[in-house]
């Protein structure tokens, strides 16, 4: 059975301070399916209906034209229904009803970077499965997926969890390699779950590691090992969003944290009036973190690294935007700005993106570092030796396990407002800029948001989830992520469910020359910001104003009561994601329609009924087709 390194700190009841000792004795709400009550002989407990959705659906969800390959990859988990947790006085004939609440003993593991509101996804598992039978057992795996490899383990018990509930951190299991991907650490994962009898497996995490619980699902159930995998999404990037996932645990809480760090920023420029703030935000190759923030805080620019690869953008035109936008608010008798940056942006420029990845080609040949700049080829390496020595140093590390660059190590705001100074003093020297000396500041607002306290919103939605997959498991359900939607309302109508892993899946292709293109692995890859979507359309609506009139917005630090503590993510509450919600909305339609059109009603509203469902039709057996939802290639 698993041990517990005794030199271990995990699981250490912590020093808590007033606040964080308030903060532990909140319990979250939880949505009418999900409410716990009184049980036969005293136990707690609920009666929770699961309604199942279409899987022809489900499946081809996320990628149509790749729907094939993934079948494919996971023969044994491709294809499941969704699922939709509704409360026992439902009235939906076709739902099944959960009744058996057997002894189960249930895993659980942290796979990926830290996120606010992880330690809350095991507290609401935790209470979950105790409330349906007391003699149910939740094993925490220490030390990440190199734990679960181990056999690491603690048992995991409301003690144990008294000083962790609605704190921040990893820390009451911690985390490492963050990968369960080789044909080993998929047998060490299947061979502890075995030997620790497991009923199920819970894998806290983002795209990679969601991608990684598909697998390992995958290949229990074709080893017939009896251990159901679920995956929870939580992530501080946000970049993990689709039909089912509205936003994930940690978003939230690192985007207002960073905003009141970013209006602080704003309101020293306003002061001293001579200064621009080029701040650089964590969140991945994709910029959700960046967006919300300029929603939240109104800084003066912010560079998406979507809207620069959409236009292919080089690091000189961006160079010439900023530098364009200094000279326009200097006309204004403005000397001062901030600039926001996703840490991703490097990935994002076409030139640094080849760039990279000749890099990353030489590292995989065996390259030393110190050799690989005589190894590129001859338009890299000017492009090379053009770039400060401290960007030169940063691009050569090794990439991260996906492959992709060592973003947060890489300096983007730095090389930007170096070459900004530059174009800037060029142009005083010109006359054409008449404003004063430009000077720059850089921050990086990564790791001190990481382990912040958790926002309200943050915890009552992780305490949910932690739920949900209690019952995913109780349903039997193997290969799939607990979901909740509606969450831009009260907790009271947030609607629970639970959808297949490999339904969010896609097919990456890379095109090679017109007739040849080389097809990528099914995966849950990250979702980039919509640049269709209303949150952009938000920012580019008020992009003018928030450049020229410094209408800095401070939302204060992270509040769990009071004006504040109610607030979710602007971006999250301008979108309409709750798909469940649309889809029953449409049947309800159909409904309509039925009761209307049938025998004995009139000739006119049979021809306006049969005209309108042939043009409706005929609209979305286009949309469905494979051509016209094909993956664009890359």
């Amino acid at each position: 059975m698993g041990s517990v390194a005794m030199d271990s700190d995990y699981g250490v009841p912590r020093e808590l301070s007033a606040l964080q000792k308030a903060r532990a004795l909140y319990r979250p709400d939880l949505p009418p399916c999900l409410q716990v009550y009184c049980l036969c002989g005293g136990q707690q407990g609920t009666t929770v209906k699961v309604e199942y959705g279409d899987a022809a659906i489900a499946a081809i969800a996320a990628d149509v034209a790749g729907a094939h390959v993934i079948s494919h990859a996971f023969p044994h988990t491709y294809g499941q229904p969704l699922a939709h947790f509704l409360r026992k006085t439902a009235a939906v004939p076709d739902a099944t009803v959960i009744t058996e609440h057997p002894v189960v003993r249930v895993g659980v593991v942290f796979s990926g970077r830290q996120s606010p509101g992880g330690h809350n996804v095991i507290w609401g598992l935790h209470d979950a499965i105790k409330a349906h039978n007391a003699n149910s057992k939740l094993i925490g795996f220490l030390g990440g997926t190199d734990g679960l490899f181990a056999q690491k383990t603690l048992e995991i018990s409301d003690e144990v969890l008294s000083s962790y509930k609605n704190q921040g951190g990893y820390d009451l299991l911690g985390r490492t390699r963050d990968q369960i991907r080789t044909t080993e650490q998929v047998n060490a994962a299947m061979t502890a779950c075995q030997a620790l009898k497991l009923d199920a497996l819970v894998i806290i995490g983002g795209v990679t590691s969601n991608t990684d619980a598909a697998q390992l699902a995958e290949t229990f159930a074709e080893s017939k090992c009896s251990t159901k995998v679920v995956g929870v999404p939580v992530t501080l990037n946000g970049d993990l969003k689709n039909q089912f996932v509205e936003t994930t645990v940690g978003f939230d809480t690192i985007c207002k944290v960073n905003s009141q760090l970013i209006s602080n920023v704003c309101t020293d420029a306003l002061s001293a009036e001579k200064y621009y703030y080029f701040v650089r935000l964590m969140g991945r190759k994709a910029s959700h973190v960046a967006l919300e923030c300029a929603l939240q805080s109104h800084p003066n620019m912010v560079i998406l690294g979507e809207e620069v690869a959409a236009s292919k953008l080089t690091i000189f035109d961006i160079t010439k935007q900023i530098c364009d936008a200094v000279q326009a608010r200097a006309e204004k008798d403005k000397n001062h700005g901030v600039v926001l940056i996703p840490e991703g942006l490097v990935e994002s420029i076409p030139e640094l993106y080849a760039l990279l990845q000749e890099i990353h080609g030489l590292h995989d040949k065996g390259v030393s570092v110190e050799n690989i700049s005589s190894h590129l080829s001859p338009w890299a390496s000017a492009l090379f030796e053009f770039l400060p020595p401290f960007i030169r140093k940063q691009l050569l590390l090794h990439p991260e396990s996906d492959d992709s660059a060592q973003l947060s190590q890489i300096e983007t705001e730095k090389l930007l407002a170096q070459l900004v100074e530059a174009e800037m003093n060029k142009r005083l020297k010109e006359g054409t800029y008449k404003g004063k000396k430009f000077n720059a500041v850089c921050h990086f607002f990564g790791y001190q948001a990481r382990g912040a306290l958790p926002s309200k919103f943050d915890c009552d939605y992780a305490y949910v989830l932690g739920h949900v997959c209690y019952h995913i498991l109780a349903a039997g359900l193997n290969g799939y992520m607990a979901t909740v939607t509606n969450l831009k309302s009260p907790v009271n109508k947030w609607k629970c469910g639970a959808a297949p892993i490999t339904s969010m899946m896609t097919v990456k292709r890379w095109s090679r020359g017109p007739a040849a293109s080389q097809i990528g692995k099914p995966a849950v890859h990250m979702a980039s910001i919509d640049l269709k979507g209303k949150p952009y359309e938000l920012l580019r609506q008020n992009s003018s104003s928030f450049l020229m009139e410094d209408i800095y917005r401070n939302p204060g630090p992270l509040q769990f009561e009071g004006p504040g503590g109610e607030t979710k993510p602007i971006s999250l509450c301008v979108e309409d994601r709750d798909y469940m919600g649309r889809i029953k909305q449409l049947q309800e339609y159909l409904e309509k329609v039925k009761s209307i059109v049938k025998p004995g009603c009139s000739q006119d509203v049979l021809k306006a009924a049969l005209s309108a469902m042939a043009s409706v039709t005929e609209m979305l057996t286009i949309m469905s087709s494979p051509s016209f939802s094909g993956q664009a290639t890359i």
